[in-house]
């Protein structure tokens, strides 16, 4: 039988429906709005980075303009509507999630147990007990609070000190939950005094997780690949997505599709059959010009975004012969359903200036007035996410495609 054949423009529409940037950036930018927002991402990934502002942050600013950092610590700090763990990087989820990352602290609690001993030495799992009876007799801490001293010589890792390196075990394998930041510094509590009791009373087995990560991954890629199922939550193994994928195929739950690509050549996926029924429904991608951060979840998948947009996106940090084609640090920008540059910009918090550096249009991109002022416009919008309200534009700022920095 002939797999359905999706075109590009279509698969980039459905794409970025499913990720919220769709539509104009409007809506509930607190409490059950905010944490609807995240569940229907699936998470938002937590970097500090803060050149401008804080991924998390960025992420939900760019599909809710109205949204202020405060609310989201708001909702996971004091609603427990969302908590903080780890997908393929830390990562804040919907609390209703937190039983079926049982599976990820059972994985992650034998695997770092051995992996972090043979790098931190034979007193390790002395440190954990101790840092776990700290916890338990005194309350929450952050790292600094229990630091001892760090080793003089690097050991290729993050240099972390031995009770830091126990209070991140405690977490990963669920026995500690972050309970709040101060700052950026995650404050460590035991989990059952961090984690609603309703929610520590739920249990899935294993075939159950793999089921549901599988399927509610699908739901908000749209269309993928085993692979990328496998990778969207970082909880279940390769092989089990594939698994997964082969007797969802054979019990008619997903259908097989061919993608067709932005630089041409097709790619197989699987998608719900009523996603494919919707497509003729779509409505279209809103004009708008858009900033987003570096760890949007629609450009987190580097090939894909590539594949979908034909954008080759990285952070560039270390370049052969100390070549760099754009900044250290490049936001993606995106108009309407069309990846259109990237923009160098860093927040200068002493006197309140917004310095952009640089902008790149990708090829065939013309920047005339009409873009550049609606690139403006976006600009004025993230001085009033950052506190940076003097937007400072150095000399030769706009650049061509073929510019190097």
């Amino acid at each position: 039988m002939t797999r359905p054949l999706i075109d590009c423009a279509t698969a980039r529409r459905m794409f970025l429906h499913r990720h919220g940037l769709a539509s104009a950036p409007s809506g509930p930018a607190t409490g059950a709005g905010l944490a609807g927002l995240i569940t229907d991402l699936g998470f938002v990934q937590v970097d500090s980075v803060n050149t401008v502002a804080r991924a998390h942050d960025m992420i939900l600013w760019s599909r809710r303009q109205a949204y202020k950092p405060a609310s989201l610590r708001w909702i996971n700090d004091r609603m427990r509507a969302t908590f903080e763990h780890w997908t393929h990087d830390a990562a804040i989820l919907p609390m209703a999630m937190f039983p079926h990352w049982q599976l990820k602290f059972a994985r992650d609690k034998q695997r770092l147990r051995q992996r972090w001993k043979d790098w931190q030495g034979s007193g390790f799992h002395a440190e954990i007990d101790r840092v776990l009876a700290h916890i338990s007799d005194h309350g929450g801490v952050g790292s600094g609070d229990l630091a001892d001293k760090r080793p003089g010589k690097s050991t290729g890792w993050w240099d972390w000190h031995p009770s830091k390196t126990a209070l991140e075990y405690l977490w990963r394998s669920g026995q500690l939950s972050v309970s709040k930041r101060e700052g950026f510094r995650k404050i460590y509590d035991l989990t059952e005094r961090v984690i609603p009791p309703e929610i520590l009373k739920m249990r899935y087995d294993e075939a159950e997780t793999v089921d549901w990560a599988c399927a509610a991954a699908l739901d908000r890629l749209g269309f993928a690949t085993s692979g990328e199922l496998a990778a969207f939550w970082g909880l279940v193994r390769p092989e089990e997505a594939k698994a997964w994928v082969a007797v969802a195929l054979r019990q008619d739950r997903v259908i097989e599709v061919d993608i067709a690509l932005a630089q041409g050549g097709l790619r197989r996926a699987v998608m719900w059959a009523e996603t494919l029924e919707s497509l003729a429904h779509l409505p279209p991608v809103a004009p708008r010009l858009r900033i987003l951060s570096p760890f949007d979840p629609a450009l987190r998948d580097r090939n894909r975004s590539e594949r979908l947009f034909d954008f080759h996106y990285r952070i560039e940090i270390f370049v052969p012969e100390a070549r760099r084609r754009y900044g250290y640090y490049v936001f993606p920008v995106m108009e309407g359903d069309r990846m259109i540059g990237r923009i160098d910009m860093k927040c200068d918090r002493s006197c309140g200036g917004l310095d952009v550096a640089g902008f790149w249009p990708e090829r065939q991109v013309k920047m005339g007035k009409g873009r550049i002022r609606r690139l403006e416009v976006e600009l004025e919008r993230v001085t009033r996410l950052t506190g940076c309200p003097d937007i400072r534009f150095a000399p030769g700022w706009l650049r061509s495609y073929e510019d190097t920095a």
